[in-house]
């Protein structure tokens, strides 16, 4: 009986392990993990829908805005990867071979000009098949907002 007794407690405290370890994930399939995770790192995190109906979350670093896209939705929901996003409108920089340049010399985050003259900045995040952790989505956004900056400087946005 004893030995019965130690599996069950150590099944559930195994499973209580594992539920503490889910709650730290950061999931495209649930937004709301994604927005909190932007919270608990001093960001805005406002929930909204994109043209499409699908999830999207506004929010801004340093003044500047960026969106957090959600895609491989399943009718708009059931997401399996986001995008970080930011828009310049009128930068003094954004010609086709200074975007070129930018993506010749940097990693992670591409950039290219909007059918409209706009100067466009967007990185990838891949969280389907269970997300990631929360610290290491953390760096992910970490690496989006520098990159960011990094990019303003280099279209002369700011």
């Amino acid at each position: 009986m004893k030995r019965f007794s130690a599996a069950v407690l150590f099944a559930f405290a195994a499973f209580g392990a594992a539920s503490a370890a889910q709650a730290q994930m950061v999931i495209s399939q649930d937004p709301a993990t994604v927005a909190s995770a932007l919270q608990s790192a001093g960001y805005r995190a406002e929930m909204a829908t994109d043209d499409a109906g699908d999830p999207m979350i506004r929010s801004s670093s340093s003044g500047s805005a960026f969106a957090v896209f959600f895609y491989g939705c399943t009718d708009h929901r059931a997401c399996t990867t986001v995008q970080f996003f930011a828009g310049y409108n009128s930068p003094a920089n954004a010609s086709l071979s200074r975007l070129n340049e930018w993506n010749t010399t940097s990693r992670f985050a591409r950039a290219y000009l909007s059918d409209k003259g706009a100067a466009r900045l967007e990185m990838d995040v891949n969280l389907d098949e269970g997300g990631m952790s929360r610290r290491l989505f953390l760096d992910n956004l970490s690496v989006w907002t520098v990159l960011m900056a990094k990019f303003e400087e280099h279209i002369g946005s700011k």
